[in-house]
């Protein structure tokens, strides 16, 4: 009864104040300001992606309309997608609710001008539930901030860069058999143009629509019985250059 109870509420505070939406991107610490519609391809709504076919996998709805710029980085350099929550958009220090349990995922593609859908994706970082915490609470306690950082042989270029903040507050159920509950999934994709010296393509040719099953275990994961140190985030191996 009391995994019930505290699974009920953690799902009725989801549909109060979940929904959460990227803000900006830092470059080796320097905050670039307010990337959305400007380098992120920001999502006409802010609610979760849970239909594993939809192209919205992806980078979300508008995931086809290009941005008109670029974040300018090198390989080698640290990044930071910084996340808000979406209720308050003149307060990005209000971040996700801490309900929202899970993960944070980190891809990347060749430029594209289209919605990111098919087989063009590696995964760049990943990280579930590790020191005793998950990733999402360790993002909260960071101001927003999901960090990761460029393989110093990653070629130079323009890229999509996609990152996700994967909640698992009700994912104790599949998002097939019950639509209104399931893992929630928060992609955004940035654009990003590389420079540097490197000579490595990512390669992987990973396919959300494909790759993510309602039924793998990063998915389809009970939080509360006690055995999250045995999450593994889904999708491929991080990519290694």
């Amino acid at each position: 009864m009391l995994v019930t109870i505290t699974t009920l509420a953690l799902a009725l505070a989801s549909t109060v104040s979940g929904h959460a939406a990227m803000f900006s991107v830092s470059v080796n610490g320097k905050d670039l300001g307010d990337g959305q519609h400007k380098y992120i391809r920001t999502p006409a709504n802010h609610n979760p992606v849970k239909d594993l076919k939809s192209p919205d996998l992806a980078c979300n709805t508008n995931g086809g309309t290009p941005a008109p710029s670029f974040v300018k980085a090198a390989a080698g350099d640290k990044l930071a997608f910084r996340w808000f929550n979406h209720f308050d958009p003149s307060r990005p220090d209000m971040i996700l609710d801490p309900s929202h349990l899970g993960a944070i995922l980190t891809y990347i593609a060749p430029y594209t001008t289209g919605s990111g859908a098919g087989p063009i994706w590696s995964k760049l970082q990943h990280s579930g539930f590790e020191g005793g915490e998950w990733a999402t609470i360790k993002m909260r306690a960071a101001g927003g901030d999901a960090e990761f950082t460029l393989p110093k042989r990653l070629a130079p270029g323009q890229y999509l860069i996609r990152q996700e903040l994967l909640a698992l507050h009700m994912a104790d159920s599949r998002g097939d058999l019950e639509p209104d509950r399931g893992a929630e999934t928060y992609p955004s994709c940035v654009q990003v143009e590389v420079t540097g010296s490197g000579d490595a393509v990512p390669d992987q040719d990973f396919d959300f629509n494909r790759g993510y099953k309602y039924d793998d275990p990063g998915w389809f994961f009970n939080i509360y019985i006690g055995k999250n140190a045995e999450y593994k985030p889904p999708g491929p191996k991080v990519w290694t250059p």
